[in-house]
């Protein structure tokens, strides 16, 4: 009952998103609020396998920019609607997550996040050498000017990803409920002690693994919309890896609330940032923020409340 009365508050903030989506005139709004809401979807992804099960993934860019070229060229295949896109770009990210899972989730520690780091790596590799989609020099996607549902593109890709979050985030907050989330739990806490209790350690990992990347190559699908031109540099941006990183952290990771608090700090300060300083100052920010936050709140945002409450009582 709880669930379903956090879905239908999903659904109804959804609505008032919608509602004032069309008091908004500025469309710099929409452009930033679609940077906030994809950050909020990212962060959420990375914390099912690195919060939750507690292994750490530098791979985000390659999952978020496999999503963004199955878009690329499905565009130039067939120019399918975006959700289309969207759910294909879901998939392809999806099966490369079971793929690599079935690799790597021996690995434990370190040695699992150097193979992650090395998927992203290869995965760019293989985008550079690929003119099909663009190659070294990156395609151009013609976007729309007026969504399907009126308004500008800009404006129905914002809602999109409004959808998309909040789906993310309500479906976080599911697994981290049920029993998928308290085998992950004990995963993370103590892995030798789950095998021993007869947790399946492997297929609760391998299913983190899928929901995860899958969520990621979602997010990255309208990525070509979004900016108009995508090259190799820019879908495997460092930031991407970073930020999806940083915003667990900041929040507290292995709660669905910490991803999305961290997600909108950071997102607004770096967009503040970039329009008052410059955004070479991106990242520098990022890590202050990361430095402070692990030595004075390990726990985030979340931890950090949680604290004062027990201090309280």
């Amino acid at each position: 009952m709880s669930n379903l009365r956090f879905w239908a508050s999903g659904l109804l903030l959804v609505l008032v998103g919608w509602l004032l989506g069309r008091l908004v005139s500025n469309e710099y709004a929409f452009f930033a609020g679609y940077s906030v809401l994809q950050y909020i979807l990212l962060a959420t992804a990375w914390n099912i396998l690195g919060g939750y099960a507690g292994y750490v993934n530098f791979g985000t860019a390659a999952f978020f920019a496999l999503g963004a070229y199955v878009s690329v060229a499905l565009n130039k295949l067939y120019a399918p609607p975006l959700p289309v896109l969207i759910v294909a770009g879901g998939v392809a990210s999806g099966l490369v997550g079971l793929l690599m899972g079935s690799l790597t989730l021996k690995l434990r520690g370190v040695f699992f996040s150097i193979a992650t780091l090395a998927l992203a790596i290869v995965s760019q590799a293989v985008i550079t050498n690929w003119e099909f989609v663009g190659g070294a020099s990156g395609a151009y996607v013609l976007r729309p000017r007026q969504g399907p549902l009126g308004g500008s593109y800009i404006e129905y890709l914002f809602y999109t990803m409004l959808v998309m979050a909040v789906a993310a985030v309500a479906l976080a907050r599911t697994i981290e409920r049920s029993r998928f989330g308290y085998g992950l739990a004990a995963i993370r806490d103590d892995e030798a002690a789950a095998e021993a209790s007869g947790v399946p350690t492997l297929k609760l990992k391998l299913l983190a693994t899928v929901a995860s990347g899958t969520l990621m190559g979602m997010a990255g699908a309208p990525l070509p919309f979004y900016v108009a031109y995508l090259d190799p540099p820019s879908a495997f941006n460092l930031a991407y890896a970073v930020n999806t990183i940083a915003m667990p952290l900041v929040g507290g990771t292995g709660t669905w609330i910490g991803p999305v608090l961290g997600a909108i700090l950071l997102t607004v300060v770096q967009e503040t940032a970039m329009v008052t300083i410059s955004s070479a100052a991106n990242l520098l920010i990022v890590g202050l923020l990361m430095v402070g936050f692990i030595t004075l709140a390990p726990n985030g945002i979340v931890g950090m409340v949680r604290k004062i409450r027990e201090g309280r009582r």
